[in-house]
């Protein structure tokens, strides 16, 4: 893949992808299943992990009527000039923990609209039970060409976009929120799940050759710069897989700056001075240094995020994301980095 045009990135972002795969813009649309969690429902925890607001990391999706419904108000916010191809995106909680129909229903949903080239569904490692696999592979058996294949490996023509995506070329990815590989970490944020976890995940989705994209969030109260960097090594070289003897690499990494919102645990803590968040350079150095050591590869699906400005408390420079992307955009272009310029994995 190192011949892709990145457009005007200096890594592989999620809009090169899509307008290489598809030879044009395709717009996700965040949609709230009405689904829970275990960290919330009392299986793991009633309080939900130490970051989360109320809305599950789902606060800018559409959540009025059915999935059918919020696809169809998603889709009405763009015109036809603007872009008709979509990615519906399962983001609020824990998009694959709930009742194998249900999911299966609003799954299929989703991948039946003619204009939606494949669905993302956001979810937890440990949340990937047996019937949720078994649902998982009927869909991919249906609309992703089989287990032996997907439209990231599907036909594309001589000038490498993929030619007419339809029923069978749609794919489905799932995400997979790691947030951080120490264990110290993990405690605090109240993940409930040991990193193990997160490697069968890997393993299940690699049997029904589902690609993953791996969260990470950066600025987590304790972790050094050292150990941040750590946990994007060990995302980047991917899960060890012991009948191949290879390793199953991500499809996508999302590199999320830590937010602290209102009504959260952690905001407690920030307030009580137990951490500092990120200045903006800080935070651009610290991107900056984690890109240059991910795969050329792997692509990049979030480099800051996203976090509501009515219950954001800190950092508030993030609101103006179109800032923080300009500035980390020149400052690589003024040090000749890009993503990928000390990987040591072989592709």
């Amino acid at each position: 893949m190192g011949n892709i045009d990145w457009l005007d990135k200096p890594y592989y972002s999620l809009n090169a992808y899509f307008k290489h795969t598809y030879g044009q813009k395709i717009y996700k649309i965040a949609v709230d299943a009405g689904l829970s969690c275990p960290n919330r429902d009392g299986n793991l925890d009633t309080r939900g992990c130490i970051f989360c607001s109320k809305g599950g990391s789902g606060d800018f999706a559409v959540k009025v009527g059915s999935v059918k419904e919020q696809i169809a108000q998603g889709k009405a916010k763009f015109n036809k000039e603007a872009g008709d191809k979509f990615v519906i995106y399962f983001q609020a909680f824990t998009n694959t923990y709930g009742d194998p129909q249900y999911l299966r229903r609003i799954w299929t949903e989703a991948l039946e609209e003619e204009s939606v080239v494949g669905i993302s569904i956001a979810t937890r490692p440990d949340c990937l039970g047996d019937e949720i696999i078994n649902v998982l592979r009927e869909l991919v058996d249906k609309f992703c060409g089989g287990i032996g294949g997907t439209v990231e490996d599907g036909v594309q023509s001589s000038d490498g976009v993929s030619e007419n995506p339809g029923s069978k070329n749609k794919f489905i990815w799932v995400e997979l929120g790691l947030q951080t590989i120490h264990d110290k970490t993990a405690d605090y944020i109240r993940r409930h799940y040991p990193l193990s976890d997160y490697e069968d995940a890997v393993r299940k989705l690699h049997k029904l050759n589902i690609p993953y994209i791996t969260h990470i969030i950066l600025g987590l109260p304790g972790e050094s710069k050292d150990e941040m960097l750590e946990t994007v090594f060990y995302v980047e070289q991917g899960v060890f897989e012991q009948e191949s003897h290879s390793k199953i690499k991500p499809f996508g990494i999302k590199l999320q700056l830590l937010h602290v919102l209102e009504n959260t645990d952690l905001a407690e803590d920030y307030r009580q001075g137990r951490f500092q968040t990120f200045e903006m350079d800080e935070y651009i150095d610290l991107v900056i240094d984690c890109l240059q050591k991910i795969n050329p590869n792997i692509v990049i699906h979030r480099v800051t995020g996203d976090g509501p400005k009515s219950i954001l408390i800190s950092p508030t420079w993030s609101g103006n994301k179109k800032q923080v992307l300009n500035t980390l955009h020149r400052k690589m272009r003024d040090k000749g980095a890009r993503q990928g310029d000390y990987s040591i994995m072989l592709w």
